[in-house]
């Protein structure tokens, strides 16, 4: 019977992790992740989060970090109609025109009248906005009249509304450039509008919804009374200034152009 060959003392166990490093399986990602937030501190009375395992968290920080940047950068599905949105602000053209920031439009150019007399040669422009306060239909006209009107709403449209309704948000146009003759007689002369020198004007719309009409609130109350400082205060602006008094044709618009006196503004 063979002997074994047992050591002459028990040894002691030692911790697997001391004896056999290369033998621990690698819990390192192939490929290098983000660093993620440290988990919330735990405070008093509350129980420690239990601690995921290391290849759990590691595909979780992958996951986290390929969301993170889906969520920077746009989907290329996307990408196509950013730029068809783009290049549809571009084709518009809406900017500065006539070198002034405070009038916004697009520039048309040339426009051929249908009448002897009508058209504007050059410059002319399409105009969205006057100092912020936007036109409920875009109006064409010469760089002039644009220039007038501004001046006009600055020092006084504004002036006259005050803080009155929060202010004129919208201005009413009710004509811009029309190949017409004036108030659109038969043989009469052809009118400013057909020019691109002038802009009707109906009503004012304010910032708390209401409105003032020059059909509905000249010469009464508050209403009218703003009326006739926005009627005062156009005559100088513009060579022209005609309201509810001048005639039937004009009882529910301003009609205001930049024909020019040897007596000065006719205002009326």
């Amino acid at each position: 019977m063979a002997l074994a060959n047992a050591p002459s003392s028990s040894l002691r166990p030692v911790s697997r992790e001391d004896v056999f490093p290369p033998a621990l399986p690698s819990l390192a990602p192939e490929t290098s992740v983000r660093p993620v937030l440290r988990p919330a501190k735990v405070t008093a009375g509350a129980k420690a989060p239990v601690k995921a395992p290391a290849a759990e968290t590691a595909a979780a920080t992958a996951a986290t970090a390929s969301t993170a940047r889906a969520a920077v950068a746009p989907a290329r599905d996307a990408e196509p109609i950013v730029a068809a949105r783009r290049k549809g602000a571009a084709d518009a053209g809406i900017g500065k025109v006539c070198k002034d920031r405070k009038l916004q439009g697009a520039e048309v150019g040339s426009v051929p009248g249908k009448l002897s007399g009508c058209g504007i040669r050059k410059g002319a422009i399409k105009l969205y906005s006057v100092s912020g306060v936007a036109l409920s239909t875009p109006a064409v006209m010469e760089c002039d009249t644009a220039k007038a009107l501004k001046k006009w709403v600055d020092g006084g449209m504004d002036k006259a509304v005050g803080r009155y309704g929060g202010g004129v948000v919208k201005i009413r146009v009710a004509a811009g450039y029309s190949c017409r003759t004036r108030n659109s007689r038969k043989g009469a002369k052809i009118s400013e509008h057909g020019k691109g020198r002038a802009i009707d004007i109906s009503a004012f719309e304010l910032k708390n919804g209401n409105r003032i009409s020059v059909l509905n609130d000249w010469g009464g109350g508050k209403k009218g009374r703003i009326l006739k400082k926005m009627h005062k205060s156009a005559c100088g602006p513009f060579g022209t200034v005609l309201g509810p008094n001048a005639d039937k044709y004009h009882k529910d618009h301003f009609h205001f152009d930049i024909a020019k006196y040897g007596n000065g503004p006719y205002c009326r």
